[in-house]
């Protein structure tokens, strides 16, 4: 193999680079080295780093080798020939190194009691600090490659990485009961205890997190329907209430029942009361009053007929005596089967026939089912 005389790196103009490892091993004494800016280089033998030289020009003689000249023990005269390997490294500062979760974390959200799958992204800063520990503990583990970038090194902190952030996620969602949907402000709080986390996993390795930072978590658009689906339930009970729903309906069904009763059984049963309020003792009108009522009977709303209860049809005029409850389409508010408009939201419960086909369409259809022509109103 020929003997190098000038060793130098001029770099790889996109700067992604890491460590490159110099292609040639044979030396001699008076050889010019030239180490670029941004660059370190070191001299290693037998797997051990040697001698580092920062950014200038340098002629390698014994006063600036001396770790590499004591372990080879050659004498100095001339040009004397010797092997080592040379590799320089980028010891500027990487902010811009991406990391994510290839796998979801599967969880279940606090507040609205849905599965999501979560993924974090974001990006991180980096630069090499002790070269020796660098080298030794880790370059022996990228093999022969005389290129290695950072995307090779984070390869080997995938999985701490990933790791790390799962948990303190987890944490955030689980223990925190902090839902997906309101993670954002904790972001920058998160960034910063995986950044404590983490660094000193990378130190071992004679690597500095500048910083890290989680940039973004999110989960499949099917997830978020779900959710916003729930929402839209959530907004209608909002608005009404499980609790104001029932007693509107009870109040209502006491609204018809005094209609039609309050100038007969209910008036007499008022009277009768009275009458054995005053003596001490209830009265005898008032007991069959009481019976006869609507709480033991169901009044027919057409002709005002007391019928006996469980009955499903007036037996004075034939009337039905309950109607069915049917879902309003639109608000999902429970209605009568016979109305035509909902009581709640306003919208119309009649069919609608197509002007195309004549096919009857449900309530709140937009094109027509058959041969999808634009339906009014």
């Amino acid at each position: 193999m020929a003997i190098i005389d000038v060793i130098k790196f001029n770099g790889i103009a996109n700067r992604d680079w890491l460590v490159y490892r110099y292609p040639g091993d044979s030396f001699v004494y008076g050889s010019q080295l030239i180490v670029g800016e941004g660059q370190m280089a070191v001299f290693v033998k037998g797997g051990r780093a040697l001698d580092f030289f920062s950014p200038g020009t340098y002629t390698l003689r014994s006063q600036n080798i001396p770790l590499l000249q004591s372990f080879i023990n050659l004498p100095f005269g001339g040009r004397t020939p010797f092997s080592a390997e040379v590799f320089f490294i980028n010891n500027t500062a990487k902010l811009d190194v991406l990391w994510g979760t290839s796998d979801p974390i599967s969880l279940i959200d606090p507040k609205y009691g849905v599965r999501i799958r979560v993924r974090a992204f974001g990006q991180m800063g980096m630069r090499i600090t002790n070269f020796r520990v660098f080298l030794t503990e880790l370059i022996g583990a990228v093999g022969d490659a005389q290129v290695v970038k950072y995307d090779t090194v984070m390869g080997h902190f995938k999985g701490v990485t990933v790791t790390k952030v799962k948990t303190m996620i987890a944490d955030l969602i689980i223990n925190q009961k902090i839902s997906v949907m309101e993670i954002a402000p904790k972001l920058e709080e998160l960034s910063e205890k995986v950044h404590e986390s983490l660094a000193g996993e990378f130190e071992r390795f004679g690597i500095e997190m500048i910083d890290f930072n989680l940039s973004s978590i999110n989960f499949p658009d099917e997830d978020f329907e779900t959710i916003n689906m729930l929402l839209g339930e959530r907004a209608a009970f909002d608005i009404m209430g499980d609790s104001r729903y029932n007693a509107k309906r009870s109040f209502d069904v006491m609204e018809a029942a005094a209609g039609n009763e309050i100038g007969g059984g209910m008036a007499a049963a008022g009277m009768s009361f009275g009458f054995g309020a005053g003596s001490g003792l209830m009265s005898s009108s008032f007991s069959q009053t009481f019976a006869n009522s609507s709480v033991y009977s169901t009044s027919c709303q057409a002709c005002g007929h007391m019928n006996e209860p469980g009955d499903k049809f007036c037996g004075n005029c034939g009337g039905k005596l309950s109607k069915e409850q049917i879902e309003c389409y639109s608000c999902h508010m429970l209605i009568d089967e016979d109305a035509k408009f909902c009581s709640n939201c306003g919208s119309s419960m009649l069919s609608k026939p197509c002007p195309g086909c004549q096919k009857v369409n449900k309530p709140g259809t937009k094109f027509c089912a058959e041969c999808g022509t634009k339906l009014g109103g």
